[in-house]
């Protein structure tokens, strides 16, 4: 049984990626800055999977001492960690940055990029010790190059967050480790629809190109599960959303009635 831990697992694409890996065999630290999200996280899921496979912690991915505190617990528990995989993050509001709060802009940096530099740097440290061990870190937009206006600072911390990604897997090439990427494009979570709270007219416009590009979290994580745990290669890049895909929903929308909003989300007026 492999057991995997997930920052920023108790909502969105973690919480769907944990549910996928219990379901998969899998024993699942899950993790959050506040201990009451776990709490309700561990009891939804131990009402589906056995609780013995399942772990859950509060931890701020700011704080380095709270991520090794996250690996500690781990092995405590299960003895191992075999995938550790860096999904915390924070996009911010939505504006140009010159009217984002620097409290606001130094969060997202640091949830994203330090986040992931300390999970990242722990992780790669005790699985050299350990002997074994994969490593993937979550890219956004931003990452590839690609501008988008209101998002300056995610975007720059994603840009950061591929850098440091390729750097980690060059400086681990002679290592037993995997270190990989993860791309599962647009997905609908409240990362994405909270940033419309309070723009209902920019929500309408913008959701004709989420009902394009976007997909739901059911199901992006299935795939991609399965796809982390069949991986045996450093160096890959597990991306859900490739260029031939979206080349082909731009082409079929004209014809296409997709509506991924027809179940409730938590989207403005929802």
């Amino acid at each position: 049984m492999k057991h995997v831990v997930i920052t920023g697992s108790t909502r969105g694409i973690g919480l769907g990626l944990a549910k996928e890996f219990l379901a998969l065999g899998c024993s699942v630290t899950i993790c959050g800055r506040a201990q009451v999200d776990v709490d309700r996280v561990v009891n939804e899921l131990s009402s589906l999977y056995s609780s013995e496979n399942l772990l859950g912690m509060a931890c701020d991915v700011r704080e380095p001492a709270q991520v090794q505190a996250l690996w500690d617990a781990s092995i405590e528990r299960f003895g191992k960690v075999d995938i550790w995989i860096n999904n915390a993050g924070y996009s911010g509001p939505q504006l140009p940055a010159w009217e984002i709060e620097p409290g606001k802009a130094k969060e997202v940096i640091e949830t994203n990029l330090l986040g992931e530099i300390y999970g990242s740097i722990i992780a790669v440290r005790e699985m050299i010790a350990q002997e074994h061990g994969a490593l993937y870190n979550m890219e956004g937009m931003g990452s590839d190059g690609r501008m988008h206006a209101g998002l300056a600072y995610y975007g720059t911390s994603n840009s950061g967050r591929h850098y440091f990604n390729q750097s980690l897997i060059e400086e681990t090439k002679h290592t037993p480790l995997i270190i990989g990427t993860l791309r599962p494009g647009m997905v609908v979570t409240d990362l994405l629809t909270k940033q419309y709270e309070d723009r209902p007219e920019e929500w309408e416009r913008d959701k004709r190109i989420f009902n394009i590009l976007a997909d739901r979290v059911e199901t992006v994580t299935p795939w991609m599960a399965v796809q982390i745990l069949e991986n045996d290669k450093t160096g890959v890049c597990i991306n859900w959303s490739s260029r031939s895909k979206i080349m082909l929903r731009f082409l079929t929308s004209p014809f296409s009635k997709r509506d991924i909003f027809e179940e409730p989300l938590n989207t403005p007026g929802n």
